[in-house]
């Protein structure tokens, strides 16, 4: 008697099994006009599957969000830790000054090299004569701009100051092909290599640093600034970085190619820098013959 029972049970199930695979082939068989079974099948399904990928979609949103809160707060914390390292160096900065000064009144000296004030300028006019490369700006005599003063942008060093009327000047830009165009720049470092930026590679884009001792070393990605003794720009204008390294034509000194940190094609406002401290004999600017020029004696 268990026995029949047993096959009973076993006989229900594989029909019931048989039954509802059919009602699923049914349902999933594509016509246009389905049977009220099919359809009372498809909207059971239809129901199940709403029951289930309903909660299943909320918890994908939930997990979603909570990972988007973690990132958030990870982003916070970066962000957080990057202000506090900002605060940090300000501090530092701020306390580097405080010494230099310090040490300027130790040593009797009133003036420092890095010292200037930026004036505000917007690039009204373009020389369209690319051997120039020279820009006007809205700003001159009465706004304080006189010759020879060092441009710059956000990103570093750009040109000089030319030519100065009394409401604009004109900006002659690194990019220069003038050959006379001179920066007294240095690789700053433990042992601070110096040399002059004078020409720019039109193929390359890049400016090209001269007269470096060959006794030095200088490596790929360097900074080059300003040094600040050439006469006319304050120290520590960020001119570019170093991209390549060789001799000059009779390997007595060092020659790099400089990719420039300041933009020269797409200019809309600049700043003058307007130096603070008193003027000396440098090499910056237009000497013609490759000597040191005195300032308010350089070429036009």
């Amino acid at each position: 008697m268990p026995r029949f029972f047993s096959n009973k049970r076993l006989i229900l199930l594989l029909v019931g099994v048989i039954v509802l695979v059919a009602l699923i082939s049914f349902s999933l068989k594509d016509r246009q006009n389905a049977s009220l079974p099919e359809q009372i099948v498809k909207d059971v399904v239809g129901f199940g599957q709403s029951l289930f990928s309903k909660p299943a979609h909320y918890i994908t949103d939930v997990i979603g969000n909570i990972d988007g809160i973690l990132n958030t707060y990870e982003e916070n914390k970066q962000l957080k830790s990057r202000l506090s390292e900002y605060a940090s160096n300000q501090a530092e900065l701020t306390d580097i000054k405080a010494e230099n000064e310090r040490l300027l009144e130790i040593i009797g000296k009133a003036d420092d090299l890095r010292a200037y004030e930026p004036v505000h300028a917007t690039v009204i006019s373009r020389n369209p004569d690319q051997w120039e490369e020279k820009i006007i700006i809205d700003k001159g005599e009465v706004h304080g701009i006189e010759k020879n003063m060092a441009v710059i942008t956000a990103t570093g060093l750009i040109g000089k100051v030319v030519l100065v009327t009394p409401f604009t000047s004109t900006v002659e830009l690194l990019s220069t092909e003038n050959r006379n165009f001179r920066v007294s720049a240095a690789i700053p470092g433990e042992n601070p290599v110096f040399g002059l930026v004078e020409g720019y590679d039109r193929q390359r884009n890049e400016l090209i640093m001269k007269r470096i001792d060959a006794s030095f070393a200088v490596e790929v990605g360097q900074k080059v600034i300003s040094s600040g003794l050439g006469g006319i720009f304050p120290k520590g204008l960020l001119i570019g970085e170093v991209t390549e390294v060789s001799t000059d034509d009779y390997g007595l000194t060092k020659l790099a190619y400089i990719r420039p940190a300041g933009e020269f094609t797409m200019l809309d406002h600049v700043m003058v820098a307007t130096r603070k401290s008193v003027k000396v004999d440098g090499t910056d600017g237009d000497g013609t013959d490759g000597t040191i020029v005195k300032e308010g004696e350089e070429g036009s």
